[in-house]
């Protein structure tokens, strides 16, 4: 089994509506936390190691740096192989600061895009840009309702009703 699957069969087994829980997503986000505080507090320095040694480097377990890593994934300007990870592959923490930001507004993860990190990264305009664009994209806008009686959209001249609006 995978790095990703026993990682992901573990913290997604986890009752938020128990004590247990509760502690053990607790445990991870105050982890989470600290090693983007510091990731955040270094932005040109772009982390490597294996998944061991990133562990060691962070004071944390394989199985927390595998979730992080697979948290982090989408924002990498180049993801990491998290399907085949093990503890010796190479991977990297080179992230684009727009598409973290977006990506811990899109999981809700206030404790991550109201680091105080973020003012010396993007501008309090910046971050207010992305993130409404990452609340509008989740956001379906419907069109104009066609009447019946209207001209087809689809350019035949006809009537609505006798073109594309037959039932």
């Amino acid at each position: 089994m995978s790095l990703l699957q026993e990682w992901r069969e573990e913290a997604y087994s986890q009752d938020m509506n128990k004590k247990e829980g509760q502690l053990y997503w607790g445990k991870y986000f105050a982890v989470e936390k600290g090693i983007y505080e510091k990731l955040l507090a270094a932005p040109g320095e772009v982390v490597t190691g294996t998944v061991k040694e990133l562990a060691e480097k962070y004071g944390t377990s394989i199985r927390i740096i595998t979730g992080f890593l697979d948290g982090i994934n989408d924002s990498l300007v180049k993801p990491n192989p998290i399907e085949e990870m093990t503890e010796e592959t190479q991977v990297n923490l080179g992230y684009n600061k727009e598409i973290l930001y977006k990506e811990m507004v899109k999981a809700e993860a206030d404790w991550l895009y109201n680091l105080p990190a973020w003012d010396s990264l993007l501008t309090k305009e910046r971050r207010k840009e992305l993130f409404l664009e990452q609340k509008k994209s989740g956001t379906v806008v419907k069109g104009r309702k066609i009447g019946r009686n209207e001209p087809c959209p689809c350019g035949s001249g006809k009537k609505y009703k006798f073109c594309c609006g037959k039932a």
